[in-house]
Order: C-alpha cells, then structure tokens, then sequence
C-alpha cells in the first residue's frame, strides 16, 4: 500500500514537472491569490461556487427531461393526426390533408403499430435517413437501472445540442394499454434543438438569479453566525498580544450557547489567567529585587552577629556554653539561608547530600531551634525510636521539619483563645526501605480554600499574610530526595506526611 501510495505521488510530481511553465505560473499566482484572501471573501467565493455546482446539477436533468416532454408532445400530436387519418374513408388521405396534419403534428412521417400489424399511417413527402433512434416506452429497469437509463438521457439531451442541427430521428412511443403497440414517428431534429437552447437560456438566467440570492443569503448567515465572531475573536487575541497586562483587553464573552459562546469564555478565562500570571510575574520580580537588597544587608548584619557570638564561647559561664553553640549553629544557618534565599525562585536548589544518621536527635534541633515547648502555649511531643536512622541530606530534613513544625506552631498561636495548650506531635516509623514522618498539630487545620494550592509558592498560604514559600519548598526539598509531602485527613488540625526513601529506593 505505501509503495502504491510512493508511486502515485511520483507519478502526480512527474507531470507537475511535464507541465508547460506558463501553467505552473498561473497555478502558483492563483494559489497566492486565495492564500491572501481573508476568511469572508473566501467564504464568499466558496458558497457562490458550491451553490452554482448544485444549479448545475438541477440544470441538466432539467433540460433532459424537457427533451422528453416535448418528444412525448409530438408523439401525442402525431397520435391525434394517425387518428384523423384513420377515420378518412378508405384510409386514402388526400395530399393536401395529409400536408397540414404531419405540420400541425410537427413531424415529417407517422407509423403506428396496432394488433401486431404495421402500418405507415402518414408516409413522409421526400425519402429521408434517419440519424439516431430513440424508444420512450415505459421499461422497469430496477434501481440500478433507473440511473443509468437517467444518464442515458443526459447523454441524448447533450447529444441533440452538438448534432441537432443536421440530424434525423425516429422517436417510439406507447399507444394504449397493450405494450405490444407503439406509434412512431420521424422529426428533424433542429426544432428540437432550438426550444432545448430556449429553455435552457430561461433556466441558466434563472437559476443564476437563485444562486445569487442563496448566495447571498448563505453567506449573510454564515458571516453572522461564524464569521464575524471569529474576526472579532481573531481582533482580540491580537489586541491582548500586544499588552496582556491589560484587564481592559480581555473579551467579553457574548450570550451564546452553541460553540462560539464556549470559545468566548474559555478565551476570557485564559486571558485572565495569563494576565494575573504576568501581574504575579511582575510582583516577583520586583520583590527578587527588594530580597536581592534586604539579603545584602542582612548578610553582612549576620556575619557581625556571628563574630560576636562567636566571643560568647570564651565566657566560661555553664549557661553560656550550653546556648552558645546552639547560637551559632543557628547564624551559621542563618547565613546559609541568606545565601541561598535566591535560589528557590531560580529553581536551583542544591543537590542533596545524604548521609545514614539518626531521626531524633535531628528532630529535637528543629524543636531546640524553634523554642518548644512553649510552657502553657504550645506542647512538644516527639514520638520516634531512637534506633531510627534516615538517609538524609540534615541540611535539607532541618528546612523540611522546620517549616512543618513552625507552621504548626504560627496556626496555634494565632487561633482564638479557649483551645489551650496546643500540641504539636511529630512521630516516624521505617517501612522496608523508606521512612515515615508524620508532623500533627490540634490547631484551626487548613482552611478548603488553601488546600487548592497548598503546595504552590505564593498561592497556598494557610494564614492571613502567609506566602506559602514554606510548604512549597518543603515539598520540593522532599521530592529530590525521592520523596514526597502530602496533606492528611484529620478532624481537628492538621497534619502532614512526609515519605522519605532511601538512596537506593529512589534509584
């Protein structure tokens, strides 16, 4: 199939090429010349074009059968004149008589066949040769065959306007009931010819003038109902083009409910949506400069901390050598943070580097870090085996854990009062090769709204003024590991699970 397929197509470019050049000019300038037509103009053409091919196809049935109407006139004109000629005593019509009724029949010879005999009824006045025959009795031909015998007449009728000028037919047609019996009759055939032109004449103008009202009615309705939406649709999406930002150049959807109507809404919500995102686009940009601004400062503020902090470890007090490395771990991070704080929006985050340590001790930084418990606020409750160990970068896991657990705590602390103390819980166990963490706290829960988009920056915060950086960049800390973060069901507060696989697991 494809080699035939090959084939046809090297053929059709072969006598491309065989053409005369002239002809491949006029084809490739007419095909310039629609390709730059506009969609009305184009259906314009289309629509008078189609319309002309249906009159075509009425028209020439219509002259065909005309041909056949008026042979079966003079097949009944001829009947009526056998008949008058019968009825002359001794069936010897006299000249004159006989003359005036092959004239008033407009024929030139009738025969008429009766009982199974033959008989030249009105003979023709001059010998003549007969050019073509043609029987018009009734014959069941089948479906099928009805067609053909439709074509037949086609032909005939196409027939009588190329030779119709010189030629002589002889027509048979019905007399009676008896199939047996037939009259027939001999006719030049240029009268003929003549009323077919005539008619045909009536009906071109005709059906000229009913093309170009369906035409034009046609195209009125189709550039109503398609084409004007569309260039209006069209018109839009180039206009918005030029200035998304823009609320005022988004389309306003019409009433419609048929397709164009849902092409209209759906078009103004994606507008919409692509303008907030380029408004968003534009806050983040401007607040990557102020961070790049505020993260210098800071930076350099952090490390004046850290040198200071640094001094604490020479002051021999037991206090100060409990907290002060917990101090400067905490600037060391702080400083990290400062320097990586670009990186989220820029979706470069470290690759992790993992190491086979413990879960606990891991999980009490977190709660070290973040103060808890908080003595009649906040509750901290670690449910983990000290044997557990985690294939972890601590870097990325402290991030994780921290932003879960210091959204716990910012959820309790800002609920009303009346549902003290809060608890935040955090318990993991190891399943094969991969570790559960699960974070849980009894405060207000997230809101349905938030739940949307809780995992995506700038669009998922849970509370009033929250960004929702926290559970984005958790969840994304948790899928380089191989991992992932989801939402619990509870019913009171919320609570998260993190899956966290081993190395070999994630490979």
């Amino acid at each position: 199939m494809d080699k035939k397929l090959h084939d046809v197509t090297e053929q059709g470019a072969a006598a491309a090429k065989r053409m005369p050049p002239s002809v491949l000019r006029v084809l490739d300038a007419s095909r310039a010349r629609w390709l730059s037509l506009g969609l009305p103009a184009k259906l314009l053409l289309l629509t008078a074009g189609f319309v002309m091919l249906a009159e075509i196809l009425i028209f020439v049935p219509s002259v065909a059968n005309y041909r056949v109407s008026w042979l079966s006139d003079r097949l009944t004109a001829a009947q009526v004149a056998s008949l008058a000629a019968e009825a002359v005593p001794g069936g010897d019509v006299p000249m004159k008589v006989r003359a005036e009724l092959l004239r008033t029949a407009q024929v030139k010879a009738v025969a008429v066949r009766r009982d199974g005999r033959r008989r030249l009824v009105l003979p023709a006045g001059e010998p003549m040769e007969i050019d073509a025959h043609y029987d018009l009795r009734p014959i069941d031909h089948g479906f099928f065959g009805g067609i053909i015998a439709r074509l037949g007449l086609i032909r005939d009728a196409f027939a009588t306007f190329a030779y119709g000028d010189t030629r002589t037919i002889r027509v048979i047609g019905p007399v009676g009931d008896n199939p047996e019996d037939f009259i027939e009759i001999v006719i030049p055939e240029i009268p003929l010819k003549k009323v077919m032109v005539r008619y045909g004449l009536n009906i071109l103008g005709l059906s000229i003038m009913i093309s170009l009202i369906t035409a034009a009615l046609v195209y009125l309705a189709l550039s109503y109902l398609l084409v004007q939406p569309m260039m209006r649709i069209t018109r839009n999406m180039v206009r918005f083009s030029e200035n998304p930002e823009d609320p005022e150049r988004i389309i306003s959807p019409s009433a419609r409910n048929d397709e164009i109507g849902v092409a209209e809404r759906e078009l103004a919500r994606m507008q919409r949506e692509l303008s907030q995102l380029f408004l968003q686009k534009n806050r983040l940009a401007q607040l990557g400069l102020a961070v790049s601004k505020v993260n210098h400062d800071l930076r350099n503020m952090l490390a004046n901390a850290q040198l200071i902090s640094d001094r604490l470890t020479a002051i021999p007090d037991a206090t100060v050598q409990r907290f002060a490395p917990k101090l400067i771990a905490s600037l060391d991070r702080a400083i990290n943070f400062c320097n990586d704080s670009l990186k989220f929006g820029r979706a470069e985050e470290a690759a992790p580097r993992r190491d086979l340590m413990r879960l606990r001790p891991a999980v009490e930084e977190v709660g070290d870090a973040l103060g808890l418990p908080r003595e009649g606020a906040v509750d901290w409750q670690v449910d983990i085996d000290d044997t557990l160990r985690i294939d972890a970068d601590r870097e990325h896991l402290f991030r994780v854990l921290s932003n879960l657990v210091r959204n716990a705590v910012q959820a309790i602390e800002g609920q009303e009062d009346g549902v003290q103390p809060g608890v935040v819980q955090v318990r993991a166990w190891r399943d094969g090769r991969r570790v559960s963490i699960e974070v849980r706290d009894n405060g207000p829960g997230v809101p349905a709204k938030a739940r949307e988009n809780l995992f995506r920056a700038f669009q998922g915060g849970a509370r009033k003024g929250g960004t929702g950086l926290g559970l984005a960049i958790a969840a994304e800390l948790a899928a380089a590991h191989g991992g992932r973060l989801q939402l619990l069901d509870s019913d009171r507060g919320a609570a998260f699970l993190i899956e966290w696989p081993d190395r070999t697991v994630h490979a």
